[in-house]
């Protein structure tokens, strides 16, 4: 063989052809070994994850189930716990009406003075445990009403009497006190702004978006849906809340897709404020069905109509005294929400009363009639 046809055999033709069946074993141990990989990151992925707790709420297969998160769970514990009650000083019968020792008292001089002066330390723990008494007011003359906070806190008092007789229905005989929504804090956590909306540019270039498609809005759970459900809902007497309407769109029909929209965002808030799921409130095989409902939804339905009434007749026209740093950049001043009292708990500190404690804060109390001086003398 000539040196050429040497070269010639020791080339490409000459290579040992790969083993078919080796390849079938390389293949065959690869896919195990990939499946195993797969199964490793799914692992580490899904242990990053809560585990939910279930509770049935109803019939099973009647869609009431709700969902848990524990460490969701455990968080909201520690935010509604409450302070010891103050100590009671037992009032002797001569004891004075507040108005007899005080002046300017407007709100609670159905009150003593012991009662009065209890409530007010409790106040001060309750909203300025550090300021104390001079938050509100001025210590050389308690009368005076030159600080802003003593006009708020007078409106709140009347505010909370309100709440706690006209809105039984909402609050039952748990009642709210100012603990409820403060908890050792001079701005409740929970209190709202109307949401600035979008600049005038943004809606020329992009069209009027309806509120939608706005990243990093907590209030609907940073979903795609409307970011202000909270003024179109919670800030006026009249609006309507609906998801589905009974006829067709004609007239003065106004159950929209954009109506329900905005409704969804409302329902994602308040899931989020009580730390629940659709199915505290709805059967979610009939959402709209109130006959198939839990109690707690005809609860929620006083309770939207209880936070209009208390936004449009006291917060807002307090807004007016609170100073620039209490309002938002835009003026608007702070609102009140399902958040600013439930904190995350189903029910506020978890149903657990203080007006036991405190049953000044109930309303008016009514005492009985002081008897006659001559009943008195032929007593003696």
């Amino acid at each position: 063989m000539s040196p050429k046809n040497a070269n010639r055999a020791s080339g490409p033709a000459s290579r040992p052809r790969p083993d078919p069946q080796a390849e079938t074993m390389a293949s065959r141990l690869q896919r195990p070994l990939a499946c195993l990989a797969g199964l490793i990151c799914a692992t580490l992925l899904l242990a990053g994850c809560q585990r939910a707790d279930t509770v049935q709420r109803g019939h099973r297969g009647t869609g009431m189930l709700q969902l848990y998160d524990p460490a969701y769970a455990v968080k909201a514990v520690d935010a509604n716990q409450i302070p010891e009650p103050e100590p009671v000083d037992e009032a002797e019968p001569d004891t004075p009406l507040v108005g007899e020792v005080h002046k300017n008292v407007q709100v609670l001089k159905d009150l003593n003075v012991l009662e009065f002066s209890r409530l007010m330390q409790a106040m001060s723990t309750w909203i300025a445990p550090e300021q104390g008494c001079e938050f509100c007011h001025n210590p050389n003359n308690l009368a005076s009403d030159e600080k802003y906070p003593k006009v708020v806190a007078r409106r709140m008092l009347q505010m909370t009497r309100e709440i706690n007789t006209k809105w039984q229905p909402h609050v039952a005989g748990t009642g709210v006190t100012c603990w409820t929504c403060h908890r050792g804090q001079a701005v409740p956590s929970g209190d709202w702004f109307k949401h600035p909306g979008e600049s005038g540019a943004g809606q020329n270039i992009m069209g009027n978006r309806v509120q939608q498609n706005t990243a990093g809005v907590v209030t609907v759970g940073n979903s795609s849906l409307p970011y202000d459900p909270l003024s179109t809902y919670l800030n006026t007497e009249t609006p309507d809340i609906r998801v589905q309407g009974t006829q067709a769109l004609a007239g003065d029909n106004r159950h929209s897709i954009r109506q329900a929209e905005f409704t969804y965002g409302l329902m994602i808030y308040m899931s989020q404020s009580l730390g629940v799921n659709c199915t505290y409130c709805h059967n979610s095989r009939a959402l709209a069905s109130w006959n198939e409902s839990s109690p707690q939804r005809a609860t929620a339905w006083y309770g939207i109509r209880m936070v209009r009434d208390l936004n449009v007749n006291y917060l807002n026209p307090i807004g007016p005294l609170l100073p620039a740093h209490r309002l938002s950049a835009e003026g608007d001043n702070p609102k009140v929400g399902c958040q600013t009292c439930h904190k995350g708990a189903y029910k506020p500190l978890f149903g657990t009363s203080m007006l036991g404690d405190y049953p000044e804060l109930r309303g008016p109390i009514v005492r009985p009639p002081a008897p006659a001086a001559s009943a008195v003398v032929a007593q003696r």
